[in-house]
């Protein structure tokens, strides 16, 4: 349980906070700079980058994040689930950027009320309580009072008086079991898109052997369905029986898997656990619109790299190199993969660079010292080549021009149809109990590359 929640500027210093336990006294805060500098490496200023999200001082748990110019930090003096008050944090970030549309300084400054009216909703005594945008939405408005100027028709003179609303009650899905979903919800078409996106992160040696992958995967729903739908998603059994063992957190058999192993398997708040626990099946009554019904990691000890990097360099009496790479598409033939994006690491300096290639569009970025391939699709089984002549205005020796080859090739791409973990919709299943109207669902799967999908040349 969080006791105090603060919103900080870049420097540390207070611009709203809400106390829910009293527990904590205002001098606190003012230790959070201190704290922030004395747990960085660098000790004269604060290093995001090596900065942990949680901190300890006389008894008091400071948990962070950073959103834009801003700290969002709650403190606590209990032993509590740090995960569940950063997660917390996220939430309250996107539910305040929903109303004020850019969380920063200036608009929390202008938005005191709106923030302090959010803040009492979700959270209480400093258990959170409300995350849900929508449900906010449906009783806390952008302005709890209206300006109305009355034109007095006999005078010609104006008054200004402030009429205040009533108050809204609280929507009914608050108290319902299913307070995530709103009654009453009406489409003249029923539909339902489900996108199973995973991204993965690789490293490949220059032997193109795998030294490293995992896959974040996600599936999301766009719900567009009357009334209180009842929807079963059936997911393949390779998938399922890694899925089910890591969230009873058992041991898993690699071999009965084929070396899949699904982890940190999470899922919204409307699937029923005890119904997936017992017949392996996804039930769930759907939030209205966007969500996201599941996501998951996984690693995978027999996966193949998506793509296969020849490196090879020639060096001309350090005044001129050439740069050769080929690319194959390591994948079946039906399978196309689009805006395919080949970051090649080059020397700093280079000068009048010629490329020769068969496929695709060349460009040299200076700023970034790498030469860009870039390919609108390329299909499985295709193989291309490019070749770099770069020339070297300064003389460098054999050692410093090896430099750079310490820097990976970078890919980044996205593919259609299929999903590199083994996961697969085997049905979706859509019933309305009261209205039976036709549905139409809609599957597609996506793989994205991820932040790190690196080919090592060296």
């Amino acid at each position: 349980m969080a006791s105090v929640v603060y919103f900080l500027d870049s420097k540390g210093r207070p611009l709203l906070s809400r106390d829910y336990k009293g527990d904590i006294p205002v001098s606190a805060v003012e230790r959070f700079p201190y704290l922030l500098i004395n747990n960085s490496t660098n000790s004269e200023s604060f290093d995001e980058g090596s900065a942990r999200p949680v901190l300890y001082d006389n008894g008091i748990n400071y948990i962070y994040l950073m959103h834009k110019n801003l700290f969002v930090l709650a403190m606590t003096r209990h032993d509590t689930n740090v995960f569940n008050i950063m997660s917390y944090l996220h939430n309250l970030v996107k539910v305040l950027e929903s109303y004020v549309k850019s969380l920063e300084e200036e608009s929390i400054r202008d938005n005191f009320s709106i923030i302090y009216e959010l803040l009492d909703e979700m959270m209480d005594f400093g258990v959170p309580q409300i995350t849900d945008t929508k449900i906010l939405k449906e009783y806390i408005t952008q302005e709890s009072f209206t300006l109305e100027n009355v034109i007095a028709t006999a005078t010609g003179s104006k008054s200004g008086s402030l009429i205040h609303q009533q108050p809204k009650q609280p929507p009914a899905t608050l108290t319902n079991s299913v307070n995530w979903r709103s009654p009453g919800i009406f489409y003249k078409k029923n539909e339902a898109y489900l996108d199973v996106i995973e991204s993965i992160d690789m490293l490949i040696n220059a032997k193109g052997q795998m030294l490293s992958s995992e896959i974040h995967g996600a599936i999301k729903l766009k719900s567009y369905l009357s009334g209180m739908p009842e929807l079963v998603l059936g997911l393949n059994d390779r998938f399922l029986n890694s899925g089910l063992s890591s969230i009873r957190g058992e041991t898993r058999d690699s071999n009965s898997t084929k070396g899949i192993e699904v982890e940190d398997v999470k899922f919204h708040q409307c699937v029923r656990l005890s119904k997936f626990e017992t017949d392996r099946m996804v039930s769930f009554i759907p939030p209205d619109g966007e969500f996201e019904l599941m996501n998951y990691r996984v690693h995978s000890h027999t996966l193949k790299p998506l793509f296969m990097i020849d490196y090879k360099m020639k060096n001309h009496s350090n005044t001129r190199i050439e740069i050769m790479i080929k690319v194959r598409a390591n994948y079946k033939s039906k399978i196309s993969a689009n805006r395919l994006e080949i970051r090649i690491p080059v020397p700093e300096d280079v000068d009048s660079p010629k490329f020769h290639y068969n496929k695709g569009s060349i460009k040299y970025i200076p700023s970034e010292s790498v030469v860009l391939w870039k390919f609108k699709r390329i299909d499985g089984g295709k193989e291309y080549v490019m070749i770099a002549e770069l020339l070297l205005p300064s003389v460098h020796d054999a050692t410093s021009l090896e430099n750079f080859k310490k820097r990976p090739v970078n890919l980044r791409f996205e593919m259609q149809g299929f999903v590199t973990s083994g996961l697969q919709i085997r049905y979706l299943k859509i019933n309305e109990p009261k209205m039976h109207y036709q549905s139409y669902p809609y599957v597609r799967y996506i793989t994205r590359s991820g932040d790190n999908y690196s080919v090592r040349v060296k």
